[in-house]
């Protein structure tokens, strides 16, 4: 025993030792949480009824990104009475496999929005990103008016489409040759629009899908 604790007192009082070996221990601990998620998120297979998303929609994607939409509105919805009574079926993982990042979140200043398409018409959503005041005196939501001028790229889209076909979304060539008419002559009001729109709709699994 004593001669075993000579190998512990000489870690204890070399700093540079202890450090190492600490990192080490961390390092594997680590790896051994990640490690398995991150292979199972890589084995996750698509349910029938959620494609990559279209040029419009996936360009409304990226904004969304892009404008932190993400930091006050959450896209997981739990498995809780009180979440799913007031926003519907609860989230599962297959509905965010074309996410790159995916959106579901914890923080909700404002209302979850994974099943927000189809609630309300293209032309309120437009109005109430335009001036989010207007319909919700209280609401903290800055506006966004600049969206409205500013017209697409579809020079752009398609190269993202070609890196995420990289990545694995089903692209074909066509697809990719397509968007840049796809998105000709529209705004990023437009493709944000878009993108609400199919929220909880054009990415609903199959009925029974719960992975």
């Amino acid at each position: 025993m004593a001669r075993g604790y000579k190998y512990f007192e000489a870690v204890e009082k070399n700093a540079l030792l202890l450090g190492v070996l600490i990192l080490i221990a961390v390092s594997f601990g680590g790896l051994a949480e990640v490690v398995p998620l991150f292979i199972e998120a890589h084995r996750l297979e698509p349910p029938p009824g959620v494609k990559p998303y279209d040029p419009l929609r996936l360009a409304g994607k990226d904004i969304y990104v892009r404008e932190g939409c993400y930091l006050c509105h959450s896209q997981m919805i739990r498995a809780l009475r009180a979440e799913t009574q007031r926003y519907g079926q609860f989230s599962v993982a297959s509905e965010s496999v074309y996410d790159r990042p995916f959106q579901w979140g914890s923080k909700r200043t404002g209302p979850d929005l994974a099943r927000v398409g189809g609630k309300y018409s293209d032309e309120w959503q437009r109005r109430h990103l335009v001036d989010p005041r207007a319909f919700v005196p209280e609401s903290n939501m800055p506006p966004y008016p600049w969206l409205v001028a500013t017209k697409l790229d579809g020079a752009d889209i398609a190269a993202r489409m070609r890196v995420l076909r990289k990545l694995g979304d089903p692209y074909t060539d066509a697809d990719i040759a397509g968007a840049a008419e796809a998105v000709a002559g529209k705004s990023e009001m437009d493709a944000l629009v878009a993108y609400l729109q199919g929220l909880g709709i054009a990415n609903e699994p199959t009925k029974g899908a719960s992975k």
